[in-house]
């Protein structure tokens, strides 16, 4: 009765200011986001000095580690909207359930992904153009990266039901944590110092496990706090059957929509691929260069997510249009920055990873065309934040599926294979898919809202 009451009083986040809940949700988050970004950056420069083909190696590993990730992702969405949900609706002990029962899960997938990763990480890479040194070097990265899934996958899952509280600061702290010991690991481990050996490349991925480690320690310290996750139930009962078929119908379209946009990466760097492994390591640099820009606005998908979920429970529909709504303008405001930042100070940005002449321009001309898709991004990701706090996220694979796999295949296709133009028509041809699946869900989001009646 104590918690209950503790819990009701705790949940400002169907009585607060909207403006005032999305700024303090989403700053921690994307503060967090861009520390994980910066971590990402700080391997990349690291990696560069070692080479290009180095370079070429992480980028290859970075899209299948990610695509691993992806369904961890829908699983986590799915806890955080399971668990708000029940506290919107003043139910502790069914939070309690998706939150024991959640955790449980994310043990069971983070097995299964990490098994995944041993038996055809070779496969994959080969598919994606990568052969010789880059495969060697994608292979001895991976294999060790993936150790670190399992811890990395149960803190995602922890994490989930902090943010289903609002609580974003505590895995900000990770992160700001992980980064600056990125910093320190990063160069002992790939070149040693004292009686610890030199690793070379494995090195970068050795940090990152360790510190994935320490940071769930951190994360699950935090979820005993809440007294949401009954630690006797999750290794002396059965799982909740019930409980697991509903997060996963709720997470299989949100890790679906990661992994596709996980495999759409995959195409794309199949396609560069065919202009060399100085296009590839362009793209890669390219890409985490705009991830510094891009991911801090992605704090805002968290807001909305948590907000939607707490209110939907509450039955507070007024608020969830409200967040939408306003979470689009700081989104748009934050995208014309972003734009801005990119034209001018791009360049110089890539030039700290790489100052060969032409991955420098590859990567220069794709984080400016890129940068005009922000708007776009911004659109597709509130509206399926919002899709998944409403319990609706079937659409959100769907448009996914259009966006990272049908049209990039078909229109790369005749863009590099057949016709042979030049890279530029490679970007170009992403700013109109994305565009025009931003117009499609936007819309679709619209009218289920006013089904459901917000």
């Amino acid at each position: 009765m104590i918690i209950y009451f503790a819990m009701e009083k705790s949940n400002h986040l169907i009585t607060k200011d909207i403006k005032k809940l999305i700024i303090q949700i989403a700053i921690p988050s994307s503060v967090g986001m861009f520390f994980n970004t910066m971590y990402n950056v700080v391997d990349t420069f690291y990696v560069g000095l070692i080479s290009t083909v180095a370079i070429s190696a992480l980028s290859y590993s970075f899209v299948v580690y990610f695509m691993l990730l992806s369904i961890s992702f829908g699983l986590s969405s799915a806890i955080t909207v399971y668990v708000g949900n029940s506290l919107g609706k003043k139910r502790i002990s069914l939070a309690k359930i998706y939150t024991t029962n959640g955790i449980s899960f994310f043990a069971f997938v983070s097995l299964l992904l990490c098994l995944f990763g041993f038996l055809f990480s070779k496969d994959i890479f080969t598919l994606m153009g990568a052969s010789g040194e880059a495969l060697e070097l994608a292979l001895s990265y991976t294999y060790i990266i993936l150790i670190g899934t399992i811890p990395m996958l149960l803190g995602l899952g922890a994490n989930a039901v902090l943010v289903a509280q609002g609580d974003t600061k505590s895995y900000r702290n990770t992160l700001i944590f992980g980064f600056v010991l990125n910093l320190i690991l990063d160069p002992l481990f790939i070149y040693g110092y004292g009686f610890i050996p030199s690793f070379g490349f494995s090195g970068v991925a050795l940090a990152t496990v360790l510190i994935q480690f320490l940071t769930t320690a951190y994360i699950f310290r935090k979820l005993f706090k809440t007294n949401l996750f009954e630690i006797d139930k999750f290794y002396k009962k059965l799982p909740n059957l019930k409980a697991f078929k509903e997060l996963s119908k709720q997470a299989i379209p949100a890790s679906l929509n990661m992994f596709l946009m996980s495999l759409g990466t995959m195409i794309i760097t199949y396609f560069v691929s065919d202009y060399g492994h100085l296009a590839v390591a362009g793209f890669g640099i390219g890409y985490r260069v705009e991830q510094i820009i891009l991911l801090p606005m992605l704090g805002l998908n968290i807001a909305v997510s948590t907000i939607v979920a707490n209110n939907f429970g509450a039955k507070n529909f007024d608020r969830i249009d409200e967040v939408v709504r306003k979470a689009l303008l700081y989104g748009y405001i934050m995208s014309a920055i972003g734009v801005g930042l990119l034209v001018v100070f791009g360049k110089y940005i890539i030039m700290i990873f790489s100052t060969d002449a032409v991955v420098l321009d590859i990567a220069y001309i794709y984080v400016v065309f890129e940068s005009l898709i922000f708007f776009a991004f911004i659109t597709i990701f509130i509206s399926n934040s919002t899709l998944q706090g409403i319990k609706k996220p079937l659409a959100v694979p769907l448009v996914s599926f259009y966006r990272q796999i049908l049209l990039p295949s078909i229109i790369l296709f005749f863009v590099v294979k057949v016709y042979h133009l030049d890279i530029i028509f490679v970007w170009l041809s992403m700013l109109f898919i994305v565009y025009s699946a931003a117009i499609f869900i936007f819309f679709y989001t619209k009218k289920q809202l006013k089904q459901t009646g917000v």
